[in-house]
């Protein structure tokens, strides 16, 4: 699915309005009903009072139409039209005849008393807002954020104030419980900065023309079921294991043999044909009784398992499908001069997080050897430590970005909606998982899934995008079942399988 900037968002409403046709209004209409369907579908037929305040703009237009479908169906509604300009634009004009009973609101102790609590319907201000909204008018949705302890708010679009391309993080913007979006979702909710303020976001479909959706290019995307469809090859009736490919995984340390046990139980079960685990002589046991189908190939050193002490391991690096290496290897010096000596024997995509991720973060100078299409999968915490700070998420997608480019790898940044940079500079938002997923292991298993996927030959991207799908879908399932509170990694490893069955459906 595309993500829009609010430019193109208006250049499709403008391209439906001539290729449908459709009048403006009428798309408005369209609009305010799909919103207006949702309300009563969500509060029910016997809903408290709906308090709507309206722009003067298009936004504005769209909560007068939503205050007069609901006032028809018999809800109680009151309406206050925002005096934020000297005239409303011409679509807003022609909506406040239809609902005669409008009150108006020309400075903030004009502000009404909701004392009754309700569904308060925020439409002051939509995606055409390119500045910060400054004066009376943020002393007004100062005012709706007060009230949002007592009164449900649902912002029309967007929550007011905040912009759809540019970060508003520290400018007045209300919180709303839902935003009502339309047709596109908008880069700004997808970044962490604004989660809060955005609440659950509900994407109503208002029959813009597909036409320009078809042609229109855009860098952002978010992955959707269809695309993941595409991207699934079932398995050859005819294949062998050998068909899957063999994975190496380099992980575990004395004390975090935990991580490599997860990184290769899921690379088996993301559908690797045979995997051998390169641990320390301390988690041999550990390894085959937890993973019997894996192989060990143990370290000389007792405590870690990227030392690689003896030459002729990395001499049969080359031989593996892929490579994994990150999970609990820890970050001494010697591990450090082992992961450079791999990186120079390994020429094919690798998957690198954890320990690794922090290696290179300590040594910079490893960035450049790493093979080209490789996949990163840092947090936050160590996507700073590999390339820097930033003041806000924006500026931090853009360096993600950058660095894809420059370094033609694929960056997966850890999130609620993963971003995930492609050295083509296209950038894939992953919204399955969940918060229960925020816990010890579970980025372990998603190397090992990223792992096993590269090990059956899907390309760098495809691996890409459909691990981190199934790597959260596998959680949402996993937390439908047990809660988010109680999910542990291995859940999500368990769910694995119902979340292919997901996508075959």
């Amino acid at each position: 699915m595309k993500i829009l900037s609010a430019q193109q968002i208006r250049a499709a409403d403008a391209y439906t309005i001539e290729h449908e046709p459709i009048s403006s209004v009428l798309l408005m209409e369209r609009a305010a009903m799909e919103c207006a369907g949702w309300m009563v579908h969500t509060f029910g037929e016997t809903p408290p009072p709906y308090y709507i305040f309206c722009g003067m703009g298009n936004n504005g237009g769209d909560g007068l139409v939503i205050a007069r479908r609901l006032q028809e169906q018999g809800f109680a509604v009151q309406a206050w039209l925002v005096h934020t300009a000297d005239t409303p634009s011409a679509d807003n004009a022609a909506n406040q005849p239809y609902y005669p009973e409008l009150q108006h609101i020309r400075e903030p102790g004009e502000f009404p008393l909701l004392e009754e609590p309700g569904i308060i319907v925020d439409a002051l201000f939509g995606t055409g807002l390119n500045r910060p909204v400054e004066g009376w008018a943020a002393g007004v949705i100062h005012k709706i954020n007060d009230q949002r302890h007592r009164h449900t708010i649902v912002s029309i679009d967007m929550p007011s104030g905040m912009m759809a391309d540019e970060p508003s993080l520290h400018f007045p913007c209300v919180h709303a419980r839902y935003t009502l979006t339309f047709e596109y979702y908008k880069l700004a909710f997808l970044l962490p900065e604004n989660g809060e303020r955005t609440g659950k976001t509900e994407l109503l479909k208002i029959g813009i023309h597909p036409d320009y959706t078809a042609q229109v290019q855009t860098e952002y995307h978010l992955t959707d079921p269809e695309t993941i469809r595409t991207i699934y090859r079932p398995r050859d009736a005819f294949s062998h294991k050998g068909t899957y490919g063999h994975a190496l995984m380099i992980a575990g340390s004395y004390g975090k043999m935990g991580a490599a046990v997860l990184a290769t139980r899921a690379c088996l079960r993301a559908g690797a044909g045979l995997v051998t685990a390169h641990i320390p002589r301390c988690g041999y046991e550990i390894m085959q009784t937890a993973v019997p189908e894996a192989m060990c190939d143990t370290e000389e050193s007792a405590l870690y398992s990227a030392h690689f002490d003896e030459p002729f391991r990395l001499r049969q690096a080359p031989d593996y499908a892929v490579v994994g290496i990150g999970p609990g290897i820890g970050a001494d010096t010697a591990t450090a001069k082992a992961l450079e000596r791999l990186l120079q024997a390994f020429h094919k995509p690798m998957v690198l997080d954890a320990d690794a991720l922090n290696i290179i973060g300590k040594y910079p100078a490893l960035l450049p050897q790493i093979p080209k299409d490789s996949i990163l999968t840092p947090h936050p915490k160590e996507f700073e430590r590999l390339f820097g700070s930033t003041d806000n998420h924006f500026e931090r997608l853009e360096l993600l970005t950058r660095k894809a480019c420059e370094l033609q790898l694929y960056i997966l940044l850890k999130g609620k909606y993963s971003a995930m940079a492609c050295p083509d500079g296209a950038v894939y938002f992953n919204p399955t998982g969940n918060p229960g997923m925020a816990t010890a292991g579970a980025g372990d298993v998603l190397t090992g899934i990223l792992t096993g996927l590269l090990s059956q030959g899907y390309t760098p991207k495809a691996a890409l995008l459909l691990g981190a799908w199934l790597h959260g879908l596998a959680g949402d399932l996993a937390a439908d079942d047990l809660s988010e509170e109680a999910l542990v990694a291995e859940d999500i490893i368990h769910y694995l399988g119902q979340a292919y069955l997901n996508i075959k459906k």
